[in-house]
């Protein structure tokens, strides 16, 4: 059909975060879920994305891949979710959208990585230093009670799931402005129904 939505997943994956702006969409789709290093290595998935990692969509039959691309992809797909800037968002929406799927995604690699660019190595990896990228992210969300304004947009998925993972895991610290930020986001509908959905979906598949 042609409205027909497909999501490539693995419960254990940044596939949670394309899973929770599909949930705040609100519109069914099939859930495929791909292993690592059998059937996401596969020839079949990788005719969808040749990178071999998850997640992707394919939506009427076009595949969108990366997570803050999907996210918004998803937002403008389906507009009556409501997830998409209004125009006098649109400034911040795209710019703390692709700050954090730039600078702050590799500068948190890195910093886990224990790979520190000297100093003047700073413009060529575009971020600078980790300290200075960390502080720049606490002060975008300290400025309103979401990244692009009052309004919760795709672009607080995308975001809030990169402070929610490293806080959790320990490649951000906890600073109270994340931790504040995070619980606003972590407290929606759409979030904790994705998260019981792959959470149920990672204990189907672990080890007896």
């Amino acid at each position: 059909m042609a409205d027909e939505l497909v999501f490539y997943t693995n419960p254990q994956s940044r596939g949670r975060i394309a899973r929770w702006m599909l949930e705040e969409v609100g519109v069914p789709y099939e859930t495929e879920v791909v292993d690592y290093g059998t059937t996401m290595k596969g020839e079949d998935y990788l005719t969808i994305n040749p990178m071999g990692k998850v997640p992707a969509i394919v939506h009427d039959g076009e595949v969108v891949t990366e997570c803050a691309a999907i996210c918004a992809y998803l937002a403008e797909a389906f507009p009556a979710a409501g997830l998409a800037p209004l125009p006098e968002e649109r400034a911040a929406y795209y710019r703390w959208l692709f700050f954090a799927a730039g600078p702050v995604e590799q500068a948190v690699t890195n910093h886990a990585a224990q790979f520190v660019p000297r100093p003047e190595q700073g413009r060529m990896f575009g971020y600078g230093n980790y300290d200075l990228t960390v502080d720049v992210l606490e002060q975008a969300v300290s400025v309103n009670p979401y990244i692009a304004g009052s309004r919760f947009t795709a672009a607080d998925v995308y975001v809030g799931s990169a402070i929610g993972w490293g806080t959790m895991f320990g490649t951000l610290p906890k600073r109270q402005a994340f931790l504040d930020y995070f619980a606003r986001l972590s407290a929606r509908d759409a979030y904790r129904r994705a998260a019981r959905i792959d959470d149920a979906l990672a204990a189907e598949r672990a080890p007896a």
